[in-house]
């Protein structure tokens, strides 16, 4: 076969040559030598051998192995292609799946078929912890109620049909962190969740009013609704600080002035110096209502508060350029760990209701109850922890800063503080009772 190699590269180059020797011919008329040089297009033999001129030579060993390496090399490439894309389809896949609302199909399923549309269109809606939920009204005027046990409840929606309402108030502990009378100096918590050991709160209890809301997601997935209450008495307090801030002389902020407002506490050092301000102690008693929209643990949710922490931690620290910042102490590093262990070791399933409160002197409650709509027990208190700093890191991680957990809490509370600022001082504590 080798021998042959050299017979078919010389029949492989160009037929040109010998025609050019022809054409050299002294004796070869003029027009003669113009036709023969031009190419026969009528070889179908000459076009392939032109064709094949710049192709390798399939019996040549080095070429072949050149060959077999550059297709090994390609089909290589296409399967890491194609395993790739394997696996983003796969994930998103899952993700689909998991994060897949069936309430939501089914309540488009019946629009689409045109089934009567009702005022809860699914047993999540229907109730809120044990009470019938009915609908007043339309449109912006609607109202939300929950009746039953004698008791209403005006409840808001949420924009999520797994956790679909939150009230408008709520109640909470007056007695506080720092004045519990089971808070032991040294010890973290009185009771882990679904534990006996707590009776719970059955009385001496304030009211608290919703500020704003929003779902907090990871990447697309959402994982809780959280709200911020504030106590109802406390209202104008927050009424006059807000107010105050852009105009030291009002008792109410005109449109061009709300805008104003609304973009500082947008604004990520802006919002952070407001909120500074308006949490200074002693000041006023707030809360977050955290009600998950599906099943997960504590750890998920301390993991998610921790980090939050550690954010803020690290915008202070480029605030002073490296230098000493209050939160560098043994102290506190002991207080985040101390938050740690108050979630531990328990699930916290769907519907599920965990409220962070800080009182008047920064000092943090963690409440919890397992089943409300299954009549389940009473709200207990996991612990509790008197470092203002845990708490006011916190509450930053959903208001302040560049990053925060949930934009769309962030935004839900700015808009409620919006519609405080444009009521007189003292009208909308006056109009929640």
């Amino acid at each position: 076969m080798r021998l042959l190699s050299p017979r078919l590269q010389c029949l492989s180059k160009p037929s040109v040559v010998r025609q050019t020797r022809c054409i050299s011919s002294r004796y070869s008329n003029a027009t003669k030598r113009t036709v023969a040089t031009a190419p026969s297009s009528s070889s179908p033999l000459l076009e392939q051998l032109s064709a094949g001129a710049g192709a390798r030579n399939p019996l040549d060993a080095r070429a072949a192995r050149i060959q077999y390496e550059e297709q090994k090399a390609h089909n290589l490439q296409r399967m890491r292609i194609a395993g790739m894309g394997l696996m983003l389809s796969v994930g998103g896949l899952v993700m689909i799946l998991y994060n897949l609302d069936l309430d939501s199909i089914e309540q488009a399923e019946n629009k689409r078929r045109g089934g009567q549309q009702l005022d809860a269109s699914d047993e999540a809606n229907a109730r809120f912890q044990g009470k019938e939920v009915h609908v007043i009204g339309a449109g912006d005027g609607k109202r939300i109620i929950a009746s039953g046990a004698g008791e209403q409840v005006e409840l808001v929606e949420t924009g999520t049909s797994s956790v679909p309402h939150f009230p408008r108030t709520m109640y909470l502990p007056s007695s506080s962190a720092s004045t519990a009378a089971t808070v032991v100096p040294g010890v973290v918590g009185v009771a882990q969740p679904n534990d006996d050991a707590n009776p719970g709160n059955t009385a001496n209890e304030e009211e608290y009013t919703l500020v704003g809301l929003g779902i907090r997601t990871v990447m697309w997935i959402q994982v809780y609704v959280v709200g911020m209450y504030v106590r109802t008495q406390d209202i104008t307090t927050l009424q006059a600080k807000l107010v105050r801030h852009v105009n030291p002389t009002a008792s109410a902020l005109i449109p061009s002035e709300k805008e104003d407002l609304k973009k500082k506490l947008l604004d990520p050092e802006e919002s952070r110096a407001i909120w500074a301000e308006l949490l200074k102690v002693p000041g006023i008693k707030t809360a977050f209502r955290i009600s998950p929209t599906r099943s997960t643990n504590f750890s998920h949710l301390r993991d998610g508060f921790v980090s939050g922490i550690n954010n803020r931690t690290g915008e202070a620290r480029a605030l002073t350029q490296g230098g000493a910042t209050e939160y560098d102490s043994e102290e506190f590093g002991r207080s985040v760990q101390d938050l740690k262990a108050i979630f531990k070791g328990s699930n916290a399933p769907k519907g599920s209701v965990l409220v962070l409160s800080r009182d008047e002197r920064g000092a943090l409650d963690v409440l919890y109850q397992p089943k409300p709509d299954q009549g389940g027990k009473e709200m207990e208190r996991l612990g509790s922890l008197l470092d203002e700093r845990v708490s006011r890191l916190l509450w930053f991680g959903y208001l302040a800063g560049a990053k925060v957990s949930s934009q769309g809490a962030r935004e839900g509370v700015v808009n409620g503080c919006m519609e405080f600022v444009e009521r007189p001082v003292g009208s909308v504590e006056t109009m929640v009772h």
